[in-house]
């Protein structure tokens, strides 16, 4: 994880990769309105306080519990199902979708400590992320991740129809921690996660999630 360009905790009330969205818009909203130009400063007024609230970055608290699995986005579940996903996991597995849209705070959490083991990068379509097919035809951002007891899980940023940046800063072989930021997508889309089928989920289709505070799923150990 470079931590140097995403820190632990919110310097500021708004996500790193948006201060040199919100600082441009402040800039040109002042110059409009110095020109004379009140029309076109009001509009970039607008989008300056838009830009604010899109890239809000509140500090969230993990739950207790180090097996507590919790959620990588804020937005609302869209899928939880059992299938085989041999791009991310070798084996039967359990997914969730979690789809965020232009109101949810988009920054992305790391789900559980572990080490980063693979980041892989798709480049794809930019369809609606609500539907099924984003998963496999979107442009798509792969973190596969192993806990200290040795349980694998993979989470995917996936762009959207108006997503078209993905930011990630955690790195091959880093160690990360449950509620950490790694990343968010630019603007909306969502996250899929593909878990081990032994886990136990606690969310169903229809729920809002939290970043880094709602729980998705008990994980298993791997047995002695």
């Amino acid at each position: 994880m470079d931590r140097t360009k995403w820190p632990g905790r919110a310097v500021l009330p708004v996500a790193v990769p948006g201060i040199k969205y919100i600082v441009g818009a402040v800039f040109l909203t002042g110059l409009f309105f110095y020109l004379g130009w009140t029309v076109v400063g009001i509009v970039a007024a607008v989008f300056t306080l838009f830009a604010g609230y899109f890239f809000r970055d509140p500090d969230r608290q993990p739950p207790e519990g180090d097996d507590r699995l919790v959620s990588p986005a804020d937005g609302r579940v869209i899928r939880v199902d059992r299938g085989v996903y041999k791009d991310y996991l070798p084996e039967e597995c359990r997914k969730v979708s979690i789809f965020m849209n232009v109101f949810n705070v988009h920054v992305n959490r790391i789900p559980l400590d572990g080490v980063v083991e693979k980041v892989v990068y798709t480049p794809g379509r930019f369809m609606n992320a609500s539907f099924d097919k984003a998963s496999e035809f979107n442009e798509r951002n792969a973190l596969t991740l192993r806990t200290s007891k040795g349980t694998q899980f993979v989470v995917v940023q996936i762009a959207g129809l108006i997503a078209r940046r993905i930011v990630n800063v955690a790195r091959t072989g880093s160690r990360v921690y449950r509620g950490e930021r790694f990343g968010m997508i630019q603007f909306g889309s969502r996250l899929d996660l593909y878990l081990p089928a032994t886990c136990r989920i606690r969310v169903k289709t229809g729920d809002r999630t939290r970043a880094g505070e709602t729980v998705i799923a008990d994980m298993p150990s791997l047995p002695a």
